[in-house]
This record gives C-alpha cells, sequence and structure tokens, in this order.
C-alpha cells in the first residue's frame, strides 16, 4: 500500500547517570572521588534510502526510541554511549513537528540525515566537583533526559517527469507501456488510487523516472476527488506530460481546467515546463479531430502530440522529446539546510501556576535540572537551591504568597517548601 503521510512519537535516549564513588584501595585511607560520567543517550536520527517510495513502514509501527547511556562506573571510568537509532525514508520526505507546525527537514538526497531528537548528555561524576575546599565531594549528576517529539512526515515522490490529466485519461496506460510498472489499468474514472512510479530505458546513456499521478478533478486543489491528497507529488517533477483523453467531449476545456488546478495548489506549477499529449489516436474518431485541435492548442502556444498508450503508437518518440525537455528544465532548488534546534522561548523563562495541591513551576531549564539532580546528597540539593534563586523562581514564589509546608512541583519532583 502506498503511504505518504504518517504521524509518529520519537524518543531520544536518557543519558547514564554520573557515579558518585570514592577510590577504595588497601593502604590508601582518603581515596579521591572517582565517580565516572554518564554514557551519552542515543538520538533518534531518519537517513534518505533511495530503494524506498513510501511511508508504509510507518503504518505498522508509532513510536521509536533510542537506548539510554550507560551509568558511570568506579575509577573514573565513563558509561557507554547509546547507539543513535537511524530510521530509513524514502526521498522526498518532509519532516515536521506535531506540535509547532515547524518543518524540521526537507530529505531529498542519498544518505541526507536529520537529528529529529537528540540525545541526552550523560552525567558527570563526582571527579569532576572536587575543590581545594571540598575534596570530597558527595555529589553528581543524572543523565539529561533525551528529547522527545510528536512528529508528521509527508512524502513528495521525486521523478523527473510527472504524468498529470483528467481520470481516464490513460496515464497508467502511458507508464506501463514505456516502464516495468504494472499500475492497475481500467476503463473507468479513478481507476488509480496512488501514485505510481516506473523507469524508463531510452537507451543505455538516457532514463527517465515518471510518476503517474492520480487523476484530477475540478476542485482538486480544495482536496475535491483525490487531487488535494496527491497534487504535492508534482511539485517535485522537472517536466510534466499533461494527458489528454481523445474521447473527450472538450479535450481543450480539460486541459485548462488541470492547468487551473494545478496554478491554485502551487503557483510555481504553472510554470513548470509540460509537454500536451493526446491520448487514443488509434481510435478513429480520435483522428478525424486532431487536425481541428492542433490548431486550437497552436493559438495557444502548445504543440499537440498524438500517442496510442494502448497500441504504443508514438510513445518512444514522445519519451525523446521529453528527455530533450530535460535539459533545458530548470533544476528543482535544494531545500535549506534548517536547523532541527531553535527555542521559541528563552530557556530560563519560567511561569508559575497555582494549583489545588500547591504549586508548579513550568521551567525548561529547572525541569532538566531537576531531573538530573541527585536528592538523596545535600551538595546537588544546594546546588539546586542556587538554581532557583538564580532563576529567580524563589522570588516569584514569594510574591505569589507561597507558604511553609506548600508543595513545589517542578517536572515529576514533589518538593515541600520551607523558609
Amino acid at each position: 500500500m502506498f503511504v505518504d503521510r504518517a504521524k509518529i512519537r520519537v524518543k531520544a535516549g536518557n543519558g547514564g547517570d554520573g557515579m558518585v564513588h570514592f577510590h577504595r584501595e588497601k593502604y590508601v585511607p582518603r581515596g579521591g572521588p572517582d565517580g565516572g560520567d554518564g554514557g551519552r543517550g542515543g538520538s533518534v536520527i531518519f537517513e534518505v534510502l533511495p530503494t524506498l517510495n513510501t511511508l508504509s513502514a510507518f503504518r505498522y509501527k508509532d513510536r521509536y526510541a533510542a537506548d539510554d547511556g550507560k551509568r558511570g562506573g568506579p575509577n573514573n571510568m565513563s558509561g557507554k554511549y547509546a547507539s543513535d537509532l537511524v530510521i530509513p525514508v524514502p526521498p522526498g520526505t518532509l519532516i515536521y513537528d506535531e506540535k509547532t507546525g515547524e518543518l524540521l527537514g526537507d530529505l531529498v538526497e542519498k544518505g541526507q540525515r536529520l537529528v529529529a531528537a537528540k540525545g541526552g548528555r550523560g552525567g558527570r561524576g563526582n571527579q569532576h566537583f572536587a575543590t581545594p575546599s571540598n575534596q570530597v565531594p558527595s555529589m553528581g549528576e543524572k543523565g539529561e533526559p533525551g528529547e522527545e517529539r510528536r512528529l508528521r512526515l509527508e512524502l513528495k515522490l521525486i521523478a523527473d517527469v510527472g504524468i498529470v490529466g483528467m481520470p481516464n485519461a490513460g496515464k497508467s496506460s502511458l507508464l506501463a507501456a514505456v516502464t516495468n510498472a504494472d499500475p492497475k489499468i481500467a476503463d473507468y474514472p479513478f481507476t488509480t488510487l496512488e501514485p505510481n512510479l516506473g523507469v524508463a530505458e531510452l537507451d543505455m546513456d538516457t532514463t527517465l523516472v515518471l510518476a503517474d499521478i492520480p487523476g484530477l478533478v475540478e476542485g482538486a486543489s480544495h482536496g475535491v476527488g483525490l487531487g488535494h491528497t496527491f497534487l504535492r507529488h508534482v511539485q517535485r517533477c522537472r517536466v510534466l506530460i499533461h494527458m489528454l483523453d481523445g474521447l473527450s467531449e472538450d479535450p481543450l476545456a480539460d486541459f485548462s481546467q488541470i492547468n487551473s488546478e494545478l496554478a491554485l495548489f502551487d503557483e510555481q506549477l504553472a510554470h513548470k515546463p509540460q509537454l500536451v499529449v493526446l491520448n487514443k489516436i488509434d481510435l478513429p474518431e480520435v483522428q478525424e479531430k486532431v487536425t481541428k485541435l492542433r490548431k486550437q492548442f497552436e493559438k495557444r502556444g502548445h504543440t499537440l502530440y498524438t500517442i496510442s498508450a494502448y497500441a504504443r503508437t508514438e510513445v518512444k518518440p514522445l519519451l525523446w522529446k521529453v528527455a530533450e525537455l530535460m535539459q533545458t528544465a530548470p533544476e528543482l532548488e535544494a531545500p535549506e539546510s534548517m536547523p532541527v534546534y531553535r527555542p521559541a522561548e528563552d530557556p530560563n523563562a519560567f511561569t508559575i501556576e497555582r494549583t489545588s495541591d500547591g504549586w508548579r513551576v513550568h521551567s525548561k531549564a529547572l525541569e532538566r535540572a531537576a531531573s538530573m539532580t541527585y536528592w538523596e546528597f545535600d551538595a546537588p540539593v544546594r546546588r539546586f537551591q542556587r538554581m532557583i534563586h538564580a532563576l529567580g523562581v524563589e522570588k516569584a514564589l514569594r510574591e505569589a504568597g507561597i507558604q511553609e509546608g506548600d508543595m513545589v512541583f517542578i517536572g515529576d519532583n514533589e518538593l515541600e517548601w520551607q523558609d
């Protein structure tokens, strides 16, 4: 099944905890701190795999989590770094943050990568907190939590040539005639319910990747029929073959309607090079109106080509004309490189909320610091208290009316306020 949209949740690995440990050795009564650092958590990375052409793998799995880093050990031994989780996606995949709608990356080239969720750094062991005045620090850090995101994936097929037209114009028949693709073909509208890709080999040095786009109807750019679902796949194509049904009552009206829908969806589509092709020329009733149609299209600046996809008449010359047009067609603009991590707000900003059971502090910096604090040791707790004071949270809570014994919630941690 062709799947070109998916929503998933990704979770990077947490950093390993730093260790609080003191050197123990015979005849060394006062061994110094030697707690090792935790290992980095694995990141979640998307990578382009050219052999894929659908997002169907995400139908069966919508949660992806990288491994956590390992805990630090004694004798200054650092914990093992976790391996990154690499998720393959097809060329043309766009990745959005589902919560903000921000485009994180547009992956089009083989091997291109995007870090969607960054693994947490490992916590520092107590070896790092030794000072001349405190040579036996019982303080370390827990690992930093890995990032977690809800993502929306969308696929825009990458093809040299897009075959567009009204339903039943013969687009799938042309694709089947020139490639090894095996699309469903029948004599009724909307036979094609999903895009099909095929590769046409003209000679040893010339190949074309063609995409058969499901038939468009009036209102396609606003979601009517199948158009809104698949119109975006046309955006990646450099050249369009505009297929006209020779048996249509008014092929010129069909041509105008399709071009209008393309322009309404994306103004850039109206400027893509097009080859206008009248299909079913093997039928006598179609042959009778070719001369008249040619003149009508010439008045509008278009050359009308005629083929029979079913009988494969004039198909190869058409492809050579497409290859010739490809030589002068503008290259697709490379997507801009977009950084993944762009904080939308000051990480030190905070808000305070009065709840029925206490006070909740919303602060990215404090929530991260709280998750990395060893609450069973006095030194890390005092360090966290200094951070609350430095950020202005303590002053804000006092001004809001906090009383001794009130509960303060920061992330998953419950703290009791004491003056």
